[in-house]
Order: structure tokens, then C-alpha cells, then sequence
């Protein structure tokens, strides 16, 4: 990697609290295989994640990093977890509602429409959505679960420690949603976006890499996600 991890924590600290945050997202040369295993991921890992409306403390840590190349946008979490809820179940089943799982929005324009949602639990049930709006501005809640990336793929794997998840979404497929501002990004590109965590053991909490001020949509707050650049 070109990329300083001194420089990358320096950026991290000194936006701490800052809405909104800037993250960068290094490009990798590396080829990275989907299964869930980390011991190869060399980009830094962020966090750990906060309450999701207050910035306090979480039961368990959330870590999340983030890399990309050419075609795809590829995303690592760790998630401590010591007591598992959840099962495997089928593609785009509203495991948001039921089960311990990792998610990431992206908007790039940070609007509030046509943004995506992507859904992993620890037994890699997985949804990918698209919402088309959230606020009376654009019409009220509208979203769409039939929506699919192609090429997308999300694999789990349970550790001692809890679960580690890998994500790989392919730039191509994102460049068809239309009036989403998914252009295939280059070096200096920057997106709006967040990362997040629902945690149903023994206290349920909401938790996000960048957490918000507003309270009304609960995750969804586009206009207060993180900045993640893309860099080399």
C-alpha cells in the first residue's frame, strides 16, 4: 500500500465529532478473495463504532475498513460479538428486524434519494436495497428490496471473538441507478456515506461509525453521513 497509516490515523483523530467526518479510502493492489477470512486485509480498520444518536460508548466494538481498486468497492468489518443472534435465511429477508448484522449506506451526493443499503448478519443472509426517498420532500418512504447489485457479494464468519464480515460491491452495477450520482469513482472522489451495526444481545443498540445529530429517520441521515475519499 502507498498509503500512510500514520497520515490515515492522524486524518481519523482530527475529525473525531467534526460533521461530517472525512475517511479515506486506500487503493489496493491486493486480490482479495470474499470469504470472510481477514488475516489477509491490510488497509486499517476505523472505529469502534458509538451509539448511533449519541456518540456513547458501545457494549461490544464495531471496526469497519474500507478499500477499493478499479471495479470495486470492498468493505471489512470485525464485530465483537458474545452472544450471536441471528440464523441463516434467504436472500433479502428483513434481517434488520431480527437479527445481529453490519450495514453500510452509501449516498454519494448525499441527498436522500436513490441511496443504497447493504444488510450482512453473522451467517451471511444478506439484502441490498435501494432507497428511493425517506422525507415528505420527495414523496415520503420509498424503497425498493428487489433491487440487486450485480455482482455483489458478502460472506460471514463466526470467530471467537464474535463475527468478521468482507463486501464487495462492484462500481459497474452502481453506475445504473439512475439520478444516484454513482459515477465510477476515481482518485479524489468522495461519497457520502456510513457504516453501521444493529447489536440485539443482551441490549439492543444502534451503532454507526459516524454518529448524528438528528433523530428523526433513525440511520438515515444522508446529509450527516461520514465523507469517504477515494485515495491511492
Amino acid at each position: 500500500m502507498k498509503f500512510s497509516t500514520f497520515i490515515y490515523l492522524f486524518t481519523f483523530l482530527s475529525s473525531i465529532h467534526n460533521y461530517s467526518q472525512t475517511f479515506p479510502i486506500p487503493k489496493t493492489s491486493e486480490k482479495l478473495i470474499i470469504d470472510g477470512d481477514l488475516s489477509d486485509w491490510k488497509t486499517p480498520f476505523l472505529g469502534p463504532f458509538v451509539i448511533h444518536n449519541s456518540g456513547e460508548k458501545a457494549t461490544q466494538n464495531t471496526m469497519v475498513s474500507l478499500s477499493w481498486n478499479d471495479e470495486n468497492l470492498y468493505i471489512a468489518y470485525r464485530s465483537v460479538d458474545t452472544k450471536i443472534v441471528g440464523k441463516p435465511q434467504k436472500k433479502d429477508s428483513k434481517i434488520y428486524e431480527s437479527d445481529d448484522l453490519v450495514e453500510v449506506f452509501i449516498d454519494p451526493d448525499g441527498d436522500g434519494k436513490n441511496y443504497i443499503e447493504i444488510g450482512v448478519n453473522a451467517y451471511s443472509a444478506n439484502y441490498d436495497m435501494l432507497l428511493k426517498c425517506i422525507s415528505p420532500e420527495c414523496g415520503g418512504w420509498k424503497t425498493a428490496m428487489d433491487f440487486n447489485i450485480d455482482g455483489f457479494e458478502a460472506i460471514s464468519k463466526i470467530t471467537p471473538e464474535g463475527f468478521d464480515t468482507e463486501i464487495k460491491v462492484p462500481f459497474s452495477s452502481l453506475e445504473k441507478i439512475k439520478n444516484g450520482g454513482f459515477a465510477k469513482p476515481k482518485t479524489g472522489t468522495k461519497w457520502k456515506a456510513n457504516t453501521f451495526r444493529i447489536d440485539y444481545g443482551n441490549t439492543t443498540e444502534y451503532l454507526a461509525l459516524q454518529d448524528y445529530k438528528s433523530q428523526k429517520f433513525g440511520f438515515h441521515h444522508p446529509e450527516e453521513f461520514a465523507v469517504f475519499e477515494f485515495v491511492e
